[in-house]
């Protein structure tokens, strides 16, 4: 067998074949040989004439594939095509938009749209890292346009309910550890003060050193974290007090969403913002093949359908 791909031109010549496409996601998927999804039963063996696993328990389901319990399940289409949308989503600074990608493998922009939200589900940080330590910024940023930008039948689509979202900017709260992650939320566009202070306890370890705004309601905090406040009206910074970092990063985020995806509905905000928080977190320590086998590694255990993407009214933007 060939060795695992470091880069898209490798990718694509390795996942051609669809036995290494098999053989990868089952390596990382039973690191102690493959099980059955069904009935967590050991005792299966591998039809290679079908690509198939056959348990030798008794029951409707014995025969099960690669994709089963996946993101990829009840998908028809190929392993590699879904592997190289991955490797795109993984490692594209700004990420890929659902029509590059469907000239890209040479699916349908609506079938694209829908593989690249099921992969963003992939990317949620399960915060299994713990809490966020050392010198950690924290603010908020706005992103969308009002309402009287809008045209009109989107606009009219978004009053009735059907985008999935409240008219105007929704607003996100980013912490930051300088050096290390990025934890988003999506918050009230109001910014309650007990939804701002919420999200840096769970998210911050006590005693923590933290940067905000003049925001108030971070002045709470003081008595669980030594706290600093920058005053945006006077200087960006001054010495180590700022939110450069998090305003750096909300930056790069609104740039993909306006460059790249050049308009999404708040409903579907949160797994954009997933997507950009997985490259940002691996940055440092992974390269494009590393950040890849990260993300093949979280595909299984999770499913989305396309009824839960849309909110069961039909597709609301298609970016």
């Amino acid at each position: 067998m060939a060795a695992e791909p470091k880069t898209l031109q490798d990718a694509i010549i390795y996942f051609a074949d669809p036995k290494n496409c098999i053989s990868y996601l089952a390596a990382r998927r039973w690191k102690d040989g493959a099980v059955c999804p069904t009935c967590g039963s050991k005792e299966v063996s591998f039809l290679a004439s079908r690509n198939l696993w056959q348990c030798k328990t008794r029951h409707p389901k014995a025969q099960f594939s690669i994709k089963v319990g996946t993101i990829f399940e009840d998908s028809a289409i190929s392993l590699n095509k879904w592997l190289l949308a991955m490797w795109h989503l993984a490692n594209c600074k700004n990420g890929i938009s659902s029509y590059e990608l469907h000239r890209a493998i040479g699916v349908t922009q609506k079938t694209a749209w829908f593989m690249l939200q099921r992969i963003r589900l992939a990317m949620q940080d399960e915060n299994s890292g713990g809490k966020l330590s050392g010198e950690i910024e924290a603010d908020e940023t706005f992103i969308g346009g009002k309402a009287r930008n809008m045209h009109k039948d989107r606009k009219k689509r978004m009053l009735q309910g059907k985008g999935g979202g409240v008219v105007g900017k929704a607003a996100v709260q980013g912490i930051l550890e300088r050096g290390g992650k990025i934890r988003l939320q999506r918050i009230e566009e109001q910014r309650h003060g007990w939804e701002m202070v919420g999200n840096v306890q769970k998210h911050v370890e006590s005693g923590s050193h933290l940067f905000t705004d003049e925001a108030v309601a971070y002045f709470g905090l003081k008595a669980e974290f030594a706290h600093d406040v920058i005053n945006h009206a006077e200087a960006y910074a001054i010495g180590n007090v700022h939110t450069n970092g998090l305003e750096n990063f909300c930056s790069l985020l609104k740039r993909g969403l306006g460059g790249t995806y050049i308009s999404v509905e708040p409903f579907h905000l949160f797994r954009y913002m997933d997507e950009q928080a997985f490259r940002f977190n691996h940055r440092k320590e992974m390269n494009d093949s590393d950040r890849f086998r990260e993300l093949a590694s979280r595909v299984v255990g999770k499913r989305l359908t396309f009824a839960e993407v849309t909110g069961k009214v039909g597709a609301t933007s298609n970016n």
